[in-house]
């Protein structure tokens, strides 16, 4: 059994203008999006739901998509480009941010339901899960689950981190509720199949080349190193500042 790479995806804008809420690292040019899809279909990949994916002994050459928050460019620009090359992809909704401007409207996340599409939680406020006491963290995951459960008429069980903030605690939390398949954001491929521990993904940002796509897809070369090296050197000042001093840095430096 193959490596199982998880491609995480936020928004897809062409500019800062374009409908939904363009962030100048993780929105993706549509266009650049689509080059994406197109080099996974001549690679010979499959991107099947992630259920499909874990339970199957064959998939070797499965490539997950996902999507997180619940940007509006979802339906309106990833769906039809992922339905034209017979592609699906997961959801993660935050479901606070259902019909603010720019997100996805109740009628959104039935559209892309109907349309094969995985639906998931991306907890009910995006607070960042470690942050939260218990109560306030069973509150997060359960009203989300809830929520999403109502809109779509389907069980809700795939959870990904608000922040890619959990570890051992959360991800319990999460299992007790009825989550089954649960996915971080700690950069690597996978290497087993398992649903019982955090999944890792491979964040596709605004200034990926697409033969930077290849390596990370593949998992290979300088670009799979430099974001191992990043992931570490970040994990210092989100420790010492905590999530909010990070969160605040952050957004000053972009």
């Amino acid at each position: 059994m193959g490596t199982l790479p998880i491609l995480m995806y936020h928004g897809l804008h062409r500019e800062e203008s374009s409908r939904g809420r363009f962030d100048p690292v993780y929105s993706v040019h549509p266009e650049m999006f689509a080059r994406q899809l197109d080099w996974l279909v001549q690679q010979g990949h499959r991107a099947p739901l992630l259920e499909d994916a874990l339970s199957s002994a064959n998939g070797t050459r499965d490539v997950i998509i996902t999507f997180d928050d619940g940007d509006v460019s979802n339906v309106e620009i990833a769906m039809p480009l992922l339905l034209e090359r017979g592609l699906r992809a997961e959801f993660f909704v935050t479901t606070d941010f259902i019909g603010q401007c720019g997100m996805l409207a109740p009628d959104d996340i039935r559209r892309l339901a109907a349309n094969g599409m995985g639906i998931g939680s991306h907890g009910r406020t995006h607070s960042f899960l470690s942050d939260l006491d218990v109560a306030d963290l069973t509150a997060e995951l359960d009203d989300s689950r809830c929520r999403l459960q109502q809109i779509c008429g389907r069980p809700i069980d795939s959870l990904a981190l608000p922040g890619g903030r959990g570890g051992e605690r959360e991800l319990l939390a999460a299992q007790q509720l009825g989550y089954r398949h649960l996915l971080g954001s700690v950069p690597g491929p996978n290497k087993r199949r398992r649903s019982d521990t955090w999944l890792q993904r491979l964040p596709v940002t605004r200034n990926l080349s697409l033969d930077d796509f290849a390596a990370l897809v593949h998992w290979r070369g300088l670009p799979a190193r430099w974001m191992q090296a990043r992931h570490a050197a970040l994990a210092l000042p989100k420790r010492v500042l905590g999530n909010d001093g990070y969160q605040r840095l952050r957004e000053r430096l972009l």
